[in-house]
């Protein structure tokens, strides 16, 4: 190992402008943790992009390497349970928030935030899950404990971006009858590849919004977006329906009544990915790497390195991304 590594880091300037750049780090300047591993892979999520943005709500502190997501071997570990070499997978919690994350060839972490690599996935493909994934995962697990697939259709908003695509996907592997809503009419193929059976563009997701209560169409279903899309949705949730709440692009206000919830007995559930539990965030894992694992996987995103991130910053800022942004970081 070198003294130094390659990190895409974010900086802001005596005048409040945020410029990014790859350069060559100092392993000194790494924070401490148990766990020192060599990345292979990341992925770009939408909160990567408002941390490489300058956005203080998710980075308090600049400079700064965002990256939410990594996958790699150990380099060196204080504690026992994990061994130099072993492929490993660390999403979520603090990591490219406040601790430098995965755009960089190296991380150190706390152990507690190390997951092993599940059986059944390479490095790569638990980066076209990425945190992503997991969350989507999330989402599939709370709403099937309840609702089974002979229960009726999905509906699925946001559906083409990260977390939708993957809810999408993993939902159509495991049977269910799946309505995409997406606001990008050239999505429509991608979605219909992913076993979407019927698609939606926004407008129809919230006609008839003002109305306290819709007709009972959905048995269940994952929300990527909130604001007026989740609210339509809940109103037009099924009896005994599931609603697994992951987004807040469109908004995070829900202007809605309780008469989904005492009427129809329609249940509204938070996906914390970030936060999740170890033991939970294991078994989700197990089921992405074995029977919820979609085999369009290798088709849900473009690959870029380090040097092509600031054009897919911009991207999925204005909206535009379709599927996965895989970060190829090992040279």
């Amino acid at each position: 190992m070198g003294k130094r590594y390659r990190a895409w880091q974010v900086s802001e300037d005596g005048e409040g402008t945020f410029t990014r750049s790859l350069i060559d780090k100092e392993f000194d300047g790494l924070p401490a943790g148990e766990v020192l591993v060599r990345v292979a892979w990341s992925s770009l999520n939408y909160k990567d992009a408002l941390s490489a943005s300058g956005n203080r709500s998710v980075t308090r502190k600049f400079p700064h390497t965002p990256g939410i997501d990594a996958a790699g071997v150990v380099a060196e570990s204080s504690d026992p349970a994990f061994a130099v070499g072993e492929a490993v997978v660390v999403t979520s919690y603090d990591l490219g928030m406040n601790t430098p994350g995965g755009f960089a060839e190296y991380i150190r972490v706390p152990a507690a935030w190390v997951l092993p690599l599940p059986a059944g996935l390479s490095l790569r493909e638990a980066m076209l899950f990425g945190t992503a994934g997991f969350t989507a995962g999330m989402a599939v697990a709370a709403l099937s404990r309840t609702v089974p697939p002979e229960r009726g259709e999905i509906l699925v908003t946001g559906a083409s971006g990260g977390v939708g695509c993957l809810t999408v996907a993993i939902l159509a592997t495991l049977g269910y009858r799946v309505a995409a809503v997406s606001g990008k009419a050239a999505a429509a193929d991608f979605l219909t590849s992913l076993g979407a059976g019927r698609l939606l563009s926004r407008a129809e997701a919230v006609a008839g919004n003002e109305r306290p209560l819709l007709k009972g169409v959905w048995a269940g279903v994952v929300d990527c977006v909130g604001g007026e899309i989740l609210a339509a949705a809940i109103k037009a949730t099924d009896s005994l329906g599931v609603v697994a709440c992951c987004g807040n692009v469109a908004s995070p206000e829900l202007a809605i009544n309780v008469f989904p919830f005492i009427l129809r007995g329609v249940s509204l559930v938070g996906i914390d990915s970030q936060n999740c539990p170890m033991a939970h965030r294991r078994e989700v894992w197990q089921k992405l790497a074995g029977e919820w694992k979609p085999k369009q996987l290798a088709t849900l995103a473009r690959e870029v390195d380090l040097v092509d991130l600031d054009p897919e910053i911009s991207r999925i800022l204005r909206g535009e991304q379709q599927g996965r942004v895989l970060v190829r970081v090992a040279p």
